[in-house]
């Protein structure tokens, strides 16, 4: 697959990463978990090392394997994207580096936590970050823009700046969570002189951020519901409103069942739900995140089987005409 004009697009969810009772990365369980989102017709690339793999948790030495075990496991079928997720733009330098020789397709750039205390006012930082990182991979860039309001997200001027600047960058993925600023964003974006795409990962209302233009969407909640986010995105691109909203209908109890408080404990709330689908035999999570109580995973549940997801539906595809037709079906 030539990456020289790649610009990602679509459904792309970011999966997991399985681990056993010991905490170490279940290759077995992560290789079935790859091939489930894999079997998905629609989906156009995956994501590894992002936040739904706790990335914050994993070694450099793991976040390698992550990209092998997962180029292995697709064989060419879809695109690795590799999250590249470190305070210092050295080492991020090397992770991007480490990626690209390890297979990945695309980089999906995290601000580096460092600049959390400011570094809105010094779009310099920024500048330099992506400097490292451009020059020790060929391979295309998906920016990670964080709201506004964390210190981490890049003001709209900084990131337009970052996007003319560096031709690397085919798409952002929007979590400005604004819906104000994410229009604009889609808007001056879609209207540079090489347009940068726009990927929405406003998971809790993804409906009405894809209908301002999206060009896609990259989103954790598609390592459980893939096969909900390409019939919505398939609605919405065949501009097919009420079916896109009798999806969203089935979305919505999916939203209650992962994005609750308190968020951190989302892709904690996913892997339990894969466990309840039995896709997974465990939900391990690395401290600090902490195994959720009895009571919510039985939420967790109720809301599944509201949004019509059991063991014998998910990953299995919906045709969005007939979701809001049912007299068709």
């Amino acid at each position: 697959m030539s990456l020289d004009n790649y610009a990602p697009s679509g459904v792309i969810p970011a999966c997991l990463l399985p681990f056993d009772a010991s905490l170490a990365i279940d290759e077995v369980a992560y290789r079935s978990h790859l091939s489930d989102l894999a079997s998905v017709h629609g989906i156009s690339a995956i994501t590894v090392n992002g936040h739904a793999a706790e990335v914050h948790a994993m070694t450099l030495g793991e976040q390698r394997e992550g990209i092998r075990i997962a180029v292995d496991e697709l064989a060419g079928r879809l695109p690795v994207i590799a999250g590249v997720f470190t305070g210092g733009s050295i080492e991020a330098g090397q992770i991007a580096k480490m990626a690209e020789e390890a297979g990945a397709a695309c980089l999906l750039v995290f601000p580096p936590g460092s600049t959390a205390m400011g570094g809105q006012k010094r779009p310099e930082m920024a500048v330099r970050h992506i400097e490292c990182i451009v020059e020790q991979t060929q391979l295309p860039l998906i920016l990670f823009q964080y709201p506004l309001s964390s210190g981490l997200g890049y003001p709209l001027d900084t990131l337009l700046d970052l996007c003319r600047r560096f031709p690397a960058i085919r798409a952002i993925k929007d979590w400005c969570n604004d819906p104000a600023l994410h229009e604009r964003h889609i808007r001056e974006l879609h209207s540079l002189d090489t347009p940068v795409n726009i990927l929405s990962t406003h998971s809790a209302w993804l409906l009405g951020s894809l209908v301002l233009g999206c060009d896609g969407l990259l989103s954790g909640a598609g390592s459980v519901i893939p096969d909900l986010q390409v019939a919505l995105w398939e609605a919405v691109a065949s501009k097919d409103l009420i079916s896109a909203q009798a999806v969203n209908d089935r979305i919505y109890h999916t939203v209650q069942a992962f994005y609750g408080d308190p968020f951190l404990d989302m892709h904690n709330r996913m892997k339990e739900s894969l466990v309840l689908l039995g896709r997974l035999e465990s939900a391990h999570v690395r401290p600090p995140l902490h195994k959720l109580s009895y009571n919510e995973i039985q939420f967790i549940d109720a809301c599944l089987k509201k949004a019509g997801i059991t063991p014998e539906t998910v990953y299995r595809g919906v045709d969005p005409v007939r979701a809001a037709h049912p007299v068709l079906a």
